[in-house]
Formats: C-alpha cells, structure tokens, sequence
C-alpha cells in the first residue's frame, strides 16, 4: 500500500489548473439553504468558473444587498433516546435559541478593462459584528494570466460528503482556523489550464508571519470529451506533502467521480499514506428524486479541514475520519406550491458501527419565507466517530430536533 501510494504522488506531482465546477454540497448548513442565484462567473461570483472574456467589460460598479432574518429553537439532548443516561442522571436536554439577523453588501467594481475589485461586507445582529468577509481584486495580464488576490472562499476537488482532495482548506491542527488570505494565478489552455496559488490563515500584514505560515499549491485541468480531469498538490511546512487526482465523467444520465489522494511526510519518508473515493450523482423522475452515493477510505489520522460558516452553523476544524466511510444523500422536490422538498443525509464508518442521519424537509410557503424541520442524529456506538462528532448546530449532542423560519431577500443596482 505504501509503495502504491509513492508511485501515485510521483505521477501526479506536476505544475497544475483551472477551478472546475463541483458537485452540489450536501454540507449539513447546505441541506437548509440554497443561495439565491449569484451573477455569472467573472461578473460577481468568487466560487464560480473563471471567465476571461467576462473581465473586459466597462467600467462601472454593481451593489448587491441581501438581507436574512432567522428565528427558531434547536431542542436537543447530551444522551440519544436509544442509550441510557448514567445512573442518577438525566438525557441532557437542552433548549437552544437559533436567532440571527444580517446584512450583506456585495460590492462589485470594474475599474478598468484589466482591474476589478469586490468586497463583501456583513453586518450581524444581535452580535452587533461588522466583518468584511470577502474583499479581492482580479487584475488581468495581457488577456493571458489572470490572478486574483486577497479574501476570498477558494476550493477544489470533487466529493460533496468528504472533502479529502480540497487541499487549500487542509488545516495543520485545530487551532489553525480563520479564513485565509489567498494569491492566485490562472493560465487558462484550450478549455482546461493552469492554476497556482499560495495562501495563510495568519494576519497577512503582522510583521511576525513566517514562511511556515505560508501554503503553496497548483492543479492542472485537462477537459477531454469523456471525462474532466484534475491533477495538483499542496504543501504548507506544518502539514504533510498532499497531492491529488480527480476525474469526472457521465455515462448516460448518471456522473461519476473518482478522486485519489497520496500524502507523504517530508520529515519522515517512511509515513506515507492517502486516501481514494469512488462516488455518482443522478437525477430520476424528470430531476424530481436526486440521489448522490459515495464510498471513501482514508489512511490518514488526526487530520483536518477547515469548514466555513454558514447561516447556521459557525465556522469549525472538521477531522477526516479513518478507514472506510459511506455516504447516502436524497433529496426529493414535489410539486406544487411552496417548492416543498424532503431531504437525507446518511453516513456511515462499517468499522467503527458510528454514522449520523439527518432527514428533514424544507418548505417556500410565500414568497421570501422558508420554513425547516431537521432531525440531525448520531446513529451506532456511543464511543464512534460520528457520536463524538455530531451534525448539532449548537453545540455537540448527539441528538437534536432543528426548526427555523427564515426571512430573506436582497436587491441589486449598479452603473
């Protein structure tokens, strides 16, 4: 296994590739909230795929407000129903609050033909923050390199359950968190290309940042007829030497994706490991029923990824589990009013008899609100993985019941 993996990391370390488009994430904050449709790539939208010719455009400015209020209650308890409290003791129950009200500007400017600068401001109560979430420029050299530089959310790989080949968001420890400060370069080729970047989750400007407080990577995408394929590697001094291959491909109406990962230790040559999934996504029933299943076994131990925030969930260090996990996600749309729609998420490590299901609905009653019901579980032993490492959006039971209503809407003017 050892040699397998040696043999994959030297065929895959090469200079690398443009961002390509991932899979729907069926991150837990995700199964509640959709994101309203964001402008096209190159024109507003940090996640989306590079466009060159997107960047020669007039210059002018766009404003985007969207505004969200939440309001609901997250019961929950520290013992599932199905185990027994100590003796003397009770379940642990617990009443959260889940409340919030926020503000966001989305500020795009195109200065010139070649520079375009956007800043994404937040405002929160009852918190009373104010943070500037993103704020980036994208400068274009020669209509040949294009780089983008400063705060901005950046991602690759493939899996939406286990984002082991998402290498920028690899975090050394659990102390390593904050979003990071990147510098990216794209070299588009043909309809695939050159990506190289280097980013720090430390204050880019404090004096004291080290080189070892600095990560470095690339990836190449070549974009065939039959199948978009990734190849690239990263590497920060406190974590291991990671490198990566992905490929996409659809057969019929089903896509498939198979990723592989080799991580070898610089500082020791004999720690060498990796990890590989195979996974499919497919819709049925005139895209009524969409069914995404994956199989993942990781070699890696003690190790972490950085998950960013969402609407009800804080951002957190989330460990890779070890050995082989499963993934089973649904979700199902009926029609008629209120786009109503049930969704499940499963997961499950066979070698540990530890997993995590999270059924719940969502519902558009009217326009603007939405209304959620969840039930996010840890299912199996009570000294496994997923028990220890609970879906609770507020705080780490293993069981707990999500209600919330939800208020949102935005308006966008520009020049």
């Amino acid at each position: 296994m050892k040699l397998f993996f040696a043999l994959l990391i030297l065929l895959i370390v090469v200079p690398l590739a443009a961002q390509e488009e991932a899979l729907p994430e069926w991150d837990f904050g995700t199964l509640f909230y959709e994101p309203p449709p964001e402008p096209a790539a190159g024109q507003g939208d940090p996640e989306g795929e590079f466009s060159p010719m997107a960047m020669i455009r007039l210059p002018g400015f766009t404003v985007h407000a969207t505004f969200e209020f939440i309001l609901g209650l997250v019961p929950g308890w520290e013992f599932a129903p199905w185990f027994s409290p100590p003796p003397g003791g009770d379940r642990g129950f617990s009443w959260e609050l889940a409340g919030d009200m926020r503000a966001r500007f989305d500020i795009d400017t195109q200065i010139s033909e070649f520079l375009r600068v956007r800043s994404a401001l937040f405002f929160t109560f009852p918190d009373l923050d104010i943070e500037l979430r993103e704020f980036f420029f994208d400068y274009s050299l020669f209509h040949r390199v294009f780089f983008r530089g400063g705060r901005f959310r950046q991602s690759w790989g493939l899996s939406p359950n286990f984002a082991f080949t998402n290498l920028p968001a690899r975090i050394p420890s659990p102390d390593h968190t904050g979003e990071p400060f990147i510098l990216r370069a794209d070299i588009p080729v043909g309809i695939g290309g050159f990506q190289f970047l280097a980013l720090t989750r430390e204050n880019f400007f404090d004096e004291d940042i080290q080189r070892r407080d600095i990560g470095y990577g690339g990836k190449f995408n070549l974009a065939l007829r039959r199948a978009d394929i990734d190849v690239g590697a990263f590497f920060m001094e406190q974590m291991p030497f990671r490198s990566f291959l992905s490929i996409k491909t659809t057969i019929g109406q089903t896509e498939l994706y198979n990723e592989w990962m080799g991580v070898i230790d610089v500082n020791d040559s004999n720690n060498i490991g990796g990890a590989v999934n195979i996974g499919f996504a497919r819709d049925f029933f005139r895209n009524r029923l969409t069914v995404n299943g994956e199989v993942f076994f990781n070699t890696e131990q003690d190790t972490y990824w950085y998950r960013p925030e969402t609407n009800i969930t804080e951002a957190e260090p989330v460990p890779f589990n070890h050995g082989f996990n499963l993934a089973l996600n649904l979700i199902y749309r009926f029609r008629g009013r209120g786009d109503p729609r049930l969704f499940l998420q499963a997961l499950y490590a066979p070698g540990e008899n530890s997993g995590q299901l999270i059924p719940g609905f969502r519902l558009t009653p009217w326009e603007h609100l939405e209304l959620y019901l969840a039930v996010p579980m840890a299912i199996g032993v009570s000294t496994g993985h997923y028990y220890h490492n609970p879906p609770d959006p507020r705080g780490s039971r293993p069981f707990a019941v999500v209600m919330l209503v939800t208020l949102r809407g935005g308006i966008r003017v520009g020049q």
